[in-house]
């Protein structure tokens, strides 16, 4: 596999991707000495990097079939699996649900202090999910998109596949994602035999 970094956010943290047609993406997220590692793919690289930034405080899984390389993580770094959490103890993460289905079971990532929102697989910028526009609705979610996010008003947007988007515009796009989720379903057909990768 070949790997990138992406997303630098400095002493925050950083994110890399997977370069393969999903790009799955994975992140550290770092505070007060400490970091998270969210929906990762074991890249030696990133872990070493991420040890960088402070002690290992747990890995979060975002998605229910987002396994990835997450309980192998865990247990090496000797830090708690967190799976698809309601809240993160003793970090300045809010967990936001988005859905609670048999096959589909996500929550989200609301930063306060740094306006960062990370949403795992109900949005994405790769064009599976986007198409030709910077972001998108998951195409299984199209006739109901997570409207809740709207409320935010991130200056950082991460996702689980594709890169994030980031600045004064961030809201906007991703307001803007929501409100035209639905026009996009004529090119479901296409970007469905992608669909439940992680």
């Amino acid at each position: 596999m070949d790997f990138r970094f992406c997303d630098d956010a400095g002493d925050n943290g950083f994110g890399w991707i997977v370069d393969e047609a999903m790009t799955r993406t994975s992140h550290a997220l770092a505070v007060d000495g400490k970091f998270w590692l969210v929906d990762p793919v074991d890249w030696p690289d990133a872990v070493d990097r991420a040890l960088g930034l402070g002690e290992p405080a747990g890995v979060i899984q975002l998605l229910d079939r987002h396994n990835r390389d997450c309980s192998g993580l865990a247990e090496r770094l000797g830090v708690p699996h967190l799976r698809v959490p309601n809240a993160i103890p003793d970090s300045p993460f809010d967990c936001i649900r988005l859905k609670r289905a048999r096959r589909w079971s996500e929550a989200a990532l609301w930063w306060p202090t740094t306006r960062t929102l990370l949403v795992s697989e109900a949005l994405g910028t790769n064009p599976f999910f986007a198409g030709a526009a910077p972001l998108g609705v998951h195409p299984l979610l199209r006739l109901t998109p997570p409207r809740a996010l709207g409320a935010f008003e991130p200056e950082h947007l991460l996702v689980g596949h594709g890169e994030g988007l980031h600045g004064p515009d961030t809201a906007d796009t991703l307001r803007e994602a929501l409100r035209t989720s639905r026009r996009g379903l004529p090119g479901l057909l296409v970007r469905l035999p992608f669909a439940g990768r992680g």
